[in-house]
């Protein structure tokens, strides 16, 4: 069993990355957000504004842990929040795992997020300059979380398959 599990902050590329590294390594990719949407029948967007957030971190939690416990090898990719609730950081480095943060500066995650506003709910309506400090705290309060994986990897002035291949390397 192999578990891969890539994290970072919105913006930072876990799902494109996640998707990239499973055609280069040949291992089963999933999105943690995405499932829970499956099974909830539900976007995350609308289980924020219907059920709210304790409720949403509250399954995040409980489908995380569940693909953890299991045997199947894959490339998990997390919500830029998932390892910063319900302790979901210890679940980041046990046996077989490996977790990657994707590194990203706040100028790097403001370019990539301004070109997306309008796909991220919590930043869809909010101006430049508060986007800017929304980011830079957001990034400050979920470093210690984002830290505790495994390996740290700059993703800033990369492109994706620089980015992959760095990845390659280091899993080899």
């Amino acid at each position: 069993m192999r578990k891969i599990i890539i994290l970072g902050y919105m913006g930072s590329g876990k799902t494109t990355i996640a998707k990239l590294l499973s055609e280069k390594i040949n291992l089963k990719v999933l999105d943690l957000d995405k499932i829970i949407e499956e099974r909830l029948n539900l976007s995350v967007k609308t289980i924020f504004e219907t059920k709210g957030e304790i409720y949403f971190r509250k399954i995040e939690h409980q489908i995380f842990s569940e693909l953890m416990k299991n045997d199947e090898s894959m490339i998990l990719s997390l919500g830029g929040g998932t390892p910063c609730y319900a302790e979901n950081h210890l679940l980041l480095n046990g046996e077989g795992v490996t977790s990657i943060y994707l590194k990203a500066s706040i100028e790097t995650l403001f370019e990539r997020l301004s070109d997306a506003k309008s796909e991220r709910p919590l930043l869809s309506e909010m101006e430049e300059e508060k986007m800017k400090e929304f980011i830079a705290k957001h990034l400050f309060d979920r470093i210690f979380y984002y830290n505790q994986a495994t390996i740290k990897l700059s993703v800033d002035g990369k492109d994706t398959a620089t980015i992959v291949k760095e990845l390659e390397d280091l899993l080899a």
